[in-house]
C-alpha cells in the first residue's frame, strides 16, 4: 500500500518446528495509531520481536519507510525511525528521570558516554530534554531517580526516551499492563497527544483503551491475522467474538 509506513508480507517465523508467526500480511499507514490484539500466545510480542530486529524472520518481507528492514539489527532499524518500548519498563533506575532523557537524547546525536560531565555545556541537548520532560508532564520529577517514582510514570519516562529519536512509527508493548483504572487513563491519554502526527503500533489487552485510541485494530490468532478494521468493524465481527472477544465485546 503507498501510504504504508510499514508493511509486512509473508512474514512466517519459527522456532524449531513450531511455528508462531505463520505468513501475516498487515500495512501500518502513516500517522495511523493501529493495534494488534489477541490471545496469550497468538504471536503478538514475536511479531514486534521481528520488526524492531530482535527476531529475524524465517520468511517473508518486511519493508520501513520503503527500505527492507527484516534480518537487520535493532540499531539500525531505530536510525531509521522506528522507536519501540517493551513490556517490562527499560529505564535506569538509578538515575534522576532527568539524567534518564539525557542520555536517550544523546544517543541518536552519536554522544559518547564519557562526554557526560560537559553534556550540559552542549544547548541542544538541554532543550531536547527539557522539551520532551514538558511532554510527558514530569518536569516536577526531573530530579527524582526513575526507580522512585510509580509505575505509570516509569511508562511515562519510558514513552518520553522512545521519543527522543523523534521516531516515524513507534511501537508500544503492552504499556498499560499493571496499571490501575486512573493510571491507563492517565497514559493513555498521553500516547494519544504525543503520538499525534506518528504513527502507533501497539499491543494491548485493555479492550477500552484499544477500542478509544485505535484508527485501525488487527486481530491475532495462532500467528495470523483474522481480522483488521475500524474498532467498530472489529467489534461487530462474528469471527473475531468467537475466536478472541466473546461477551466481553458484548458487553
Amino acid at each position: 500500500m503507498s501510504d504504508a509506513i510499514l508493511s509486512l508480507r509473508g512474514l512466517r517465523k519459527s522456532f524449531g518446528p513450531t511455528e508462531i508467526i505463520r505468513g501475516v500480511d498487515l500495512d501500518i499507514l502513516h500517522g495511523e495509531r493501529h493495534a494488534v490484539i489477541g490471545p496469550n500466545g497468538a504471536g503478538k510480542s514475536t511479531l514486534f520481536h521481528l520488526i524492531s530486529g530482535q527476531l529475524k524472520p524465517s520468511a517473508g518481507r518486511i519493508t520501513f519507510d520503503g527500505q527492507p528492514i527484516a534480518g537487520r539489527s535493532p540499531q539500525a532499524i531505530n536510525h531509521l525511525g522506528l522507536a519501540r518500548s517493551f513490556q517490562i519498563t527499560n529505564i535506569f533506575p538509578k538515575l534522576t528521570v532527568h539524567e534518564n532523557l539525557r542520555l536517550a537524547v544523546m544517543r541518536p546525536r552519536g554522544l559518547q558516554y564519557t562526554f557526560w560531565r560537559f553534556i550540559d555545556r552542549d544547548a541542544e541537548t538541554r532543550r531536547q530534554t527539557e522539551r520532551l520532560l514538558e511532554l510527558v508532564r514530569l518536569q516536577r520529577r526531573a530530579s527524582t531517580l526513575a526507580g522512585e517514582m510509580s509505575y505509570s510514570e516509569q511508562r511515562s519516562l519510558e514513552i518520553a526516551m522512545t521519543l527522543a529519536c523523534d521516531p516515524k512509527l513507534i511501537l508500544l508493548d503492552e504499556p498499560m499492563a499493571g496499571m490501575n483504572n486512573e493510571e491507563t487513563a492517565y497514559t493513555a491519554g498521553l500516547i494519544r497527544e504525543v503520538t499525534k502526527g506518528r504513527a502507533l503500533l501497539i499491543v494491548e489487552h485493555d479492550m477500552e483503551v484499544v477500542f478509544s485510541l485505535s484508527d485501525r485494530v488487527t486481530v491475532l490468532v495462532y500467528g495470523q491475522p483474522i481480522a483488521t478494521g475500524s474498532p467498530d468493524e472489529i467489534r461487530n465481527n462474528a469471527a473475531v467474538k468467537e475466536a478472541y472477544l466473546g461477551e466481553e465485546v458484548a458487553a
